[in-house]
């Protein structure tokens, strides 16, 4: 009796597979995640997954159940639902509501599901649902590991820039204080010694990190707050780097327009822009502005430069990563990267214009509040 059962579930779950995901898709789109997939997306694997619920059926051996499930679906199931943006508890739900499924069509075509029928059956079921939460837990992890060592060789790169401005305000010192004395001399050693294994030890954390893919989860602290404080108080960090008096730094940026955005973050897409324009005019000018246009709903910034400008053929590439100046040596094309993950985060847009000689202008929106 038993056999006979598991081979009558077996021929229901084939002949009736559409109309149980049907009934399945109902109970499924009550889940959060769920609810604005397309129908394809959220079968998935599952239509191919009861064929294989069916065979195991068939075959009426423990033994063969362990084998099926090596090269089931429910592993590329257990992928899928991670960039569905379910959770681990909906993945579990969905093959539970499954499961529920499966015994509704027993009973309403009389059969009763129990002794080595049941035992199969959920076996299978139980044996699916360990492997899709495996899966996904290991890609969920491994996310998480990825989206941290990204984040931090963005922070270590972003270290770089007052690094090197107080480098350069050391050598300043050393310069314009020839009679220092003793102990003076001593500490601006040993401030230099520690600046360079400083710069050393941010090297090491961004090359270690430079084959990570750019996925960082960002979490934005949005608050309104006036932005010429920020662009002035970065000028005045940056004036070091700008070599004191061969770039002059311009900010023109209205000092009664508020930006709504992360402070941290923005001070940061400024940051890099900055640095990448001193970079390209050592003895220049470089301007920093920004304007209201509430027609479009943003704020718009720019970071505009009368250097040495990019070449036609790098300007479709300059945000990638990796991709830095071979004529520029000591980058290793991460900056614009940051200023694009930054910007974007904001659900903002970044763009360059630029002629070879005649400088570059990198633009960004924020929206506003």
């Amino acid at each position: 009796m038993a056999i006979n059962n598991l081979d009558q579930l077996a021929a229901l779950i084939q002949q009736q597979r559409d109309a149980m995901l049907t009934l399945w898709r109902l109970q499924v789109r009550q889940l959060p995640s769920a609810k604005q997939l397309d129908t394809p997306t959220l079968n998935d694997h599952i239509p191919g997954f009861l064929d294989e619920l069916a065979v195991a059926l068939r075959e009426q051996s423990f033994e063969s159940i362990a084998h099926a499930l090596t090269e089931a679906s429910p592993p590329a199931h257990g992928l899928q639902r991670v960039w569905d943006g379910f959770d681990i508890t909906e993945v579990v739900a969905e093959y539970n509501i499954l499961r529920g499924c499966i015994h509704d069509l027993a009973d309403s075509n009389g059969l009763v599901l129990q002794g080595r029928a049941f035992h199969i059956l959920n076996r299978v079921l139980d044996g699916a649902i360990g492997l899709a939460v495996q899966t996904y837990a290991t890609q969920k992890a491994l996310e998480v590991q990825q989206k941290r060592e990204e984040y931090l060789a963005f922070v270590a790169h972003d270290l770089r820039t007052p690094l090197n401005a107080i480098a350069l305000a050391t050598r300043v010192l050393e310069m314009t204080l020839p009679d220092r004395s003793a102990e003076a001399s001593q500490m601006l050693k040993t401030l230099r010694r520690n600046v360079r294994h400083l710069e050393l030890l941010v090297g090491k954390v961004i090359e270690e990190n430079t084959n990570l893919q750019t996925e960082v989860g960002i979490k934005l602290e949005r608050r309104e707050f006036d932005l010429w404080p920020l662009v002035e108080s970065l000028i005045h960090d940056l004036h070091p780097v700008a070599g004191t008096s061969s770039t002059i730094l311009l900010n023109q940026v209205p000092d009664d327009l508020v930006a709504y955005a992360d402070a941290s973050l923005l001070r940061r897409i400024f940051q890099n822009l900055i640095a990448n324009s001193i970079k390209y005019t050592p003895r220049g000018e470089i301007i920093i502005g920004a304007e209201s246009r509430s027609h479009e709903g943003v704020v718009e910034c720019w970071v505009s430069d009368n250097g040495s400008g990019i070449e036609p053929d790098r300007l479709d590439i300059v945000f990638d990563k990796l991709e830095s100046d071979h004529l520029h040596e000591g980058g290793l094309g991460l900056g614009l990267t940051i200023v694009k993950t930054f910007v974007e985060a904001h659900g903002g847009q970044v763009t360059v214009t630029s002629q070879p000689g005649q400088g570059a202008t990198f633009r960004f929106t924020l929206p506003v509040a």
